[in-house]
């Protein structure tokens, strides 16, 4: 198939305008036309990643972490950034990375480490805003219906668990088509009145142009009448974590235990175990201190996640149990998860994990 295809898929599961500012998602090095048959996952895009895609005759590589994250002057080899980049051109293989966006949606990276340690009523601890606009556009009664339909198809009018949410009032609209017209309703020249139908529905930026192309192909009038307007509302299943709850309450020092046998851990570091019970659980995988007042806010008995600096533990003031799991261990399953979402859309595409361990911190026991 084309790497467009494949890129649709998983740009369709976590669009690339949910990633942060500073990120670098998105097709790193490639041609969208080219076409591919097989694809390598892996969490970090490294020589030894490249090596084994030129050894399996891959055409290209899925990474979570960009190898590239700021622009780059020159290519000579002196990095290993540098290198990676060569030698994936060399030999014709796309780089893909799928990184923030993948973190936030619901069912993203989060969503794994909730599924990994068995956590339920899981959403997403910090949402974000600025990502949900409104659409409203006027349509004949006898069409509303239609009109109305297309556009649930199209991805609008989803709010949490609501599917095909829309808000409708009934009014008189006016025009008078000239001679160059060609009038669904009404005479040329003449002063036209129309009961219609004002349709109000949200949506996600991204969907935008899915779904004004419904709206355009299902409209009866030659000149659809429409308004868009962005939007402050958090959205509720796009942003940074996710909090859950355990079936059944346990505590810190057992939680801790099973928590390294799920994730399969050599290491944790975590602040003091508190004298009471583990229930309510905030992950995020990578780099999560920042959100440890978002936790402490919902009310979480434990934070996992990564990259605790020494002073950050101090921040936990007893209010709760800052667990620091690793990097690469809280987003490890990063490649199953990526590996279900390809072989979902494409049962017969070929794809396989890495074999490497990019992990670059080494543990000595």
């Amino acid at each position: 198939m084309r790497l467009k295809e494949l890129i649709d898929c998983l740009e369709e599961f976590a669009p690339l305008n949910y990633q942060e500012s500073y990120d670098n998602s998105g097709l790193i090095i490639g041609n969208q036309e080219n076409e591919i048959h097989k694809a390598l996952i892996s969490l970090d895009c490294t020589e030894e990643i490249v090596d084994e895609a030129i050894a399996n005759q891959c055409d290209i590589i899925i990474s979570h972490h960009p190898i590239v994250f700021k622009g780059l002057k020159k290519f000579n080899g002196n990095n290993y950034v540098e290198r990676v980049i060569i030698k994936a051109i060399e030999n014709r293989i796309a780089i893909y990375a799928i990184h923030t966006n993948l973190d936030s949606v619901l069912n993203g990276v989060n969503g794994k480490i909730c599924e990994k340690i068995g956590l339920k009523n899981c959403k997403i601890l910090a949402p974000k805003t600025g990502l949900l606009k409104k659409l409203v556009f006027f349509v004949p009664l006898k069409n509303a219906t239609e009109v109305r339909n297309a556009v649930f198809e199209a991805g609008a009018g989803s709010i949490g668990n609501y599917s095909e949410c829309s808000f409708n009032t009934s009014g008189q609209g006016t025009f008078k088509a000239n001679n160059e017209a060609k009038p669904f309703v009404g005479e040329l020249n003449k002063l036209h009145e129309e009961n219609e139908m004002r349709v109000e529905v949200i949506y996600p930026a991204p969907a935008e142009k899915k779904i004004m192309t419904a709206l355009w192909e299902n409209h009866p009038y030659e000149e659809v009448a429409y308004d868009i307007y962005a939007l402050e509302n958090t959205h509720q299943q796009v942003g940074s974590g996710m909090i859950g709850e355990l079936e059944t309450e346990i505590s810190g020092l057992d939680f801790l235990h099973q928590l390294k046998e799920k994730m399969g851990l050599s290491v944790i570091r975590h602040t003091k175990i508190l004298d009471k019970k583990i229930k309510i659980i905030a992950v995020c995988g990578g780099s999560g201190s920042f959100l440890l007042p978002k936790a402490i806010q919902a009310k979480a008995d434990i934070f996992i996640t990564a990259d605790f600096k020494y002073h950050e533990f101090f921040d936990a003031d007893e209010k709760i149990l800052i667990a620091d799991i690793g990097h690469f261990e809280s987003e490890q399953f990063t490649q199953e998860l990526l590996l279900e979402i390809i072989t979902k859309k494409f049962p017969n595409f070929a794809v396989r994990l890495t074999g490497n361990n990019t992990n670059p911190i080494k543990y000595l026991s």
